[in-house]
């Protein structure tokens, strides 16, 4: 069994999710006042059972925290969802939605205009020039039969 308690940290000051552990239930609360109580097995049966249901109880959840924030970064928050969304549509496997949306989250820390540059901008680290990518491209041959 693993260790259902996260902790989630959202790119706004002072602003955090909890989950926690209680009687299955975790208690989700947020420094915007937003809070709801999960159950991973219940949302788990929920996605087994009525799969239709788990989507409308989802998108109805991700709305309601949507809507706390002021409009600017709603549209900002709301084209983040729509990103992760077309993922997971466009994913053979939800493993591979996965990955995807795990290898944009590390992106948008490590990549060119990630938060660690961003950060190393404001502290005065030096910046280091970044090396070009470049390869050589092999063309694959069709096998012949």
């Amino acid at each position: 069994m693993f260790d259902r308690s996260a902790h989630a940290y959202f790119p706004r000051p002072g602003f955090f999710l909890t989950i926690g552990k209680s009687n299955r239930a975790g208690n989700v609360q947020a420094a915007t006042e937003f809070c709801f109580s999960f159950d991973f097995d219940d949302w788990s049966r929920l996605a087994k059972d009525d799969p239709s249901a788990f989507e409308a109880r989802r998108l109805a959840l991700i709305e309601e925290f949507l809507r706390q924030f002021p409009q600017p970064e709603q549209q900002r928050l709301r084209g983040l969802q729509f990103r992760i969304d077309m993922v997971r549509r466009r994913a053979r496997t939800p493993m591979g939605a996965c990955l995807k949306i795990s290898s944009m989250m590390w992106e948008s820390l490590l990549g060119n205009h990630g938060l660690k540059s961003t950060l190393d901008t404001l502290s005065g680290y030096p910046n280091h020039p970044v090396p070009a990518k470049s390869a050589r491209v092999i063309p694959f041959r069709k096998p012949t039969r």
